[in-house]
């Protein structure tokens, strides 16, 4: 099936970086997204500026807008203030350390240490002393005493990532700690007291590893308390072209080179892309379209991205399909999609103008404006305001 996508142009074939999409119709559905039409003037924000990179995303480090990424953003709010622990959940490359980081951010304990741990990257047999430490000669190679993780993140917060991959021997002791905030160090008998807020992080359904007793169902509660799922990026397409603009300018700098226009299939094939490495996966692809860029547009090899299977085109060979319209009938087709949804609800919490993120008022203007009415043939006995 073919692809519509509905782009801004700017009479040469191409798109500046101060328009973006204002219509995306996710291919084999009824979704469509609407992106900002403009940025503020300027480079983008570095997200590791001083100010965090508020300018692109709620918090340090995270970019976008969209409504799946806002309500995880607003977990985040919630729970930072607390001491509880967290687990956050989603795929690779979503930016799981970068939520963790967040709620370290928000919290009481922002002052203090922020440590965190692979747990995928630690041998097993090394794993208890990367958390709870050694004394010198607990074991064969161990010459001197060593802190672990939980003594480093001592009134701070402790970010354990991978944590399915903790082995089931292990698990007691972890689950002890978080219960006791308690532990001894590997070759010791003395107890050591810590008071740890733990933020865990997995990629895969513990659950599912807890029916196939591969974790402990007791500790998997223990660290359930507070789950946080991070949205893929194919849940969250109207973020790309503010992610692009970000990673264009991040790696166009660091090279010494000045990209200001992406062409509009280009754009088209990012938003349209799954892109099963998520966030990750765009940097890089980006990158390379960067240092393959002679001039100031961006020159992408968008043609591998429907080889990989991802990209929703009517065959491996054909580039995704431009549906040129107008901006005014980009946004009447947003409101009716936004209407129908809410059966022409109008107003209220679950209205189509807080759908849309605008006031009532601006949304009725706005159907004025576009003679937007109701059809006979959706009518039903529930009002439209």
């Amino acid at each position: 099936m073919g692809s519509n996508v509905s782009v801004s142009y700017d009479g040469r074939g191409v798109m500046p970086f101060d328009r973006f999409v204002r219509e995306v119709r996710v291919p084999d559905s009824d979704s469509r997204f609407e992106a900002p039409a403009t940025l503020p003037a300027g480079p983008a924000q570095d997200v590791n500026s001083a100010d965090g990179g508020r300018k692109h995303g709620e918090f340090a480090g995270i970019i976008g807008s969209s409504p799946a990424l806002r309500f995880a953003l607003d977990q985040v709010r919630r729970v930072a203030p607390t001491s509880s622990t967290v687990l956050i959940e989603g795929e690779t490359g979503v930016g799981k350390e970068r939520i963790a980081h967040a709620i370290h951010d928000l919290s009481p304990r922002r002052n203090r240490n922020f440590v965190k741990l692979n747990c995928a990257a630690i041998p097993s047999g090394l794993l208890e002393s990367e958390l709870f430490g050694h004394e010198k000669g607990a074991f064969t190679g161990a010459f001197a005493r060593r802190v672990g993780r939980f003594e480093l993140a001592d009134k701070g917060t402790l970010f354990l990532d991978e944590v399915g991959d903790i082995p089931l021997e292990l698990q007691t002791k972890l689950l002890r700690v978080l219960q006791e905030q308690e532990f001894e160090r590997l070759g010791s008998v003395h107890t050591q007291q810590v008071n740890v807020r733990l933020v865990a992080a997995t990629n895969c359904g513990l659950i599912r590893m807890v029916a196939e007793k591969k974790f402990r169902m007791d500790l998997y509660y223990r660290l359930n308390i507070f789950p946080i799922c991070v949205p893929p990026l194919r849940q969250r397409r109207e973020d790309i072209p503010l992610l692009v603009r970000v990673f264009v300018d991040r790696c166009a700098r660091r090279m010494n080179k000045r990209i200001d226009l992406v062409p509009d299939e280009v754009m088209a094939a990012l938003i349209q892309y799954d892109w099963p490495g998520n966030i990750r996966e765009l940097q890089n692809f980006v990158e390379r379209a960067v240092i393959l860029s002679r001039g100031t547009t961006l020159l992408a090899p968008v043609m591998e991205l429907a080889s990989r299977g991802g990209l929703a085109t009517t065959s491996p060979t054909t580039s995704p399909t431009i549906s040129p319209i107008t901006l005014d009938q980009a946004e009447s087709r947003h409101i009716l999609h936004a209407l129908r949804e809410t059966n022409w609800v109008v107003g209220g919490p679950k209205g189509a103008a807080a759908r849309l993120g605008i006031k009532r008022t601006t949304l009725i203007g706005k159907m004025r404006r576009l003679r937007l009415s109701r059809p006979l043939s959706e009518m039903t006995e529930s009002p439209a305001c």
